[in-house]
């Protein structure tokens, strides 16, 4: 633990990472849970403001369908914003990218305020599209710049800090949208501008901290540049080891040419990488855990807990998942990645389980409300020391550097997509299925669980031409995808 401290203090490098978690995945925990408590507020205003412009109020399919659009138009702007990243990096680089990303979610909580006094539900809609631009684009910048800041062996634990502050900003939007600071009905617009305060952080501070290395010495080949990042961020010392795994990365690319988005699917040597991904991202996005976030406060009024309680039941989640975030960041250069995704999706199948049990008896006993809500809590925190928790590192571990940006616009594209898909249907599916509606979550984990347990190779302590070359013997009913390119061009 004391090495690990001196490392991160003896430079600018912890400055760092709390400067691009509030400008990268802050924003994208806060406006996934931001909506939860403020939610019958806006409902009730796309009421009145309807009434105001027809003199009728809405149906109430109507008043769905808008509320639909409010949650999934945030990961409608997500998908464009996972797919802008290669275009923002390579022009720009880490650092200016991560900036204007900032000025973005800026005038985005401008929109959301003003949304109000102007009586205007689809300056909501807009509002939520462009912090969804800002939140796609800063989790897959965050997550890549941590990434080319880290050396190996403490590689793990500094990605992970994603996702502390992802968790950090869930809390955030709870503790805010307490009724004794912001959660009252005529306050629910700053609820959902306070993000835009913490964009003037980055704004202010990064243009004084270094570039990524990597991306100094092996996109722009300034190795003084990246020598000197280095020591600005981690102290003084000659960083030979770091800078020799660089250039042999940089050797392989020169092999290998950057790829756009479309050859990197045609590319049958990472196959195996956008799969492992697909699937990992695909299981985060159904398990369950984005409805907790987003419709928390609809899933414990259903379960029968007091409205009252519900708002302080939600802060005790962020609490319990920021905890968990930060205790398996210790862990998990110890455990390995693989081991937290099959124990963590196994245990969050059997818990949906149970809840759908808990719901169903809900009416006999007053307790069985509280069972429900201490099983969700589990739910996050085996989320938080699992699958979240490794998701991060694992994905800026699969590929090298002329190959992530692409593989950054797939994954994050395919997860937006999910995401968009489950905004629009889940408030229909929980009407149509009720509380049967959490089994399709269970069955979703547990592929994930049969998934990692069988195909996942370990990427823990590897660099990353170790953890290509892992992903290239993977074979199913003995065949890998090497083996059918060879044939292929044999033929």
């Amino acid at each position: 633990m004391g090495t690990l401290l001196q490392q991160l203090t003896s430079g600018n490098v912890l400055l760092l990472i709390v400067v691009l978690g509030i400008g990268g995945n802050f924003h994208l925990g806060y406006h996934v849970t931001g909506l939860s408590s403020p939610s019958p507020y806006i409902q009730s205003f796309i009421n009145s403001t309807w009434y105001d412009r027809y003199e009728e109020f809405p149906s109430p399919h109507m008043v769905t369908m808008i509320w639909s659009l409010v949650v999934s138009m945030f990961s409608v702007g997500g998908v464009f914003g996972a797919f802008s990243v290669k275009f923002f990096t390579s022009r720009l680089g880490r650092k200016k990218a991560m900036i204007c990303n900032n000025f973005i979610a800026i005038i985005a909580a401008g929109i959301m305020l003003t949304s109000k006094w102007a009586k205007s539900f689809e300056m909501i809609i807009v509002a939520r599209i462009l912090y969804g631009y800002s939140s796609g684009l800063g989790a897959s910048l965050h997550l890549m710049y941590l990434m080319e800041i880290s050396p190996r062996k403490i590689r793990g634990i500094v990605t992970l800090t994603s996702a502390t502050f992802g968790s950090l900003g869930k809390l955030s939007a709870q503790l805010f949208g307490l009724s004794e600071i912001l959660g009252r009905e005529d306050q629910w617009n700053i609820v959902l501008f306070v993000p835009g305060c913490f964009s003037l952080v980055p704004i202010m501070v990064l243009p004084l901290l270094p570039e990524s290395p990597r991306y100094l010495f092996i996109e722009k080949g300034d190795d003084k540049e990246c020598k000197k990042a280095l020591q600005s961020l981690w102290g003084q010392g000659d960083y030979k080891q770091e800078m020799d795994e660089m250039l042999i990365e940089q050797a392989a690319i020169e092999a290998a040419p950057p790829k756009n988005p479309l050859q990197l699917l045609r590319d049958r040597t990472v196959r195996w990488q956008l799969i492992s991904m697909s699937a990992i991202y695909c299981c985060n996005q159904l398990s369950g855990m984005p409805v907790i976030s987003t419709f928390s406060f609809d899933i414990f009024r259903n379960a029968g807990i007091p409205k009252d309680n519900i708002r302080y039941m939600t802060v005790g989640l962020g609490i319990a998942e920021i905890i968990t975030s930060i205790s398996s960041s210790l862990l998990i250069e110890h455990i390995g990645r693989r081991p937290l995704f099959i124990g963590g999706y196994g245990t969050m199948s059997v818990i949906w389980v149970l809840v759908t049990v808990t719901l169903n008896l809900k009416d006999p006993s007053y307790w069985v409300p509280y069972i429900t809500a201490a099983l969700i809590t589990l739910f996050i925190i085996s989320f938080g020391g699992g699958p979240g928790a490794a998701t991060g590192t694992l994905n800026t571990e699969l590929f090298i550097q002329s190959d992530r940006p692409a593989a950054f616009v797939l994954v994050m594209m395919l997860r937006w997509s999910t995401a968009i898909l489950q905004g629009l249907t889940f408030p229909f599916l929980i009407t149509a299925l009720t509380t049967y509606s959490f089994t399709l979550f269970a069955c979703v984990c547990l592929l994930g669980s049969l998934y990692a347990f069988f195909i996942l190779p370990e990427t823990k302590g590897k660099t990353l031409l170790e953890i290509s070359e892992e992903f290239k013997a993977i074979t199913v009913c003995g065949k890998s995808f090497l083996e059918e390119k060879t044939t292929e061009t044999k033929l």
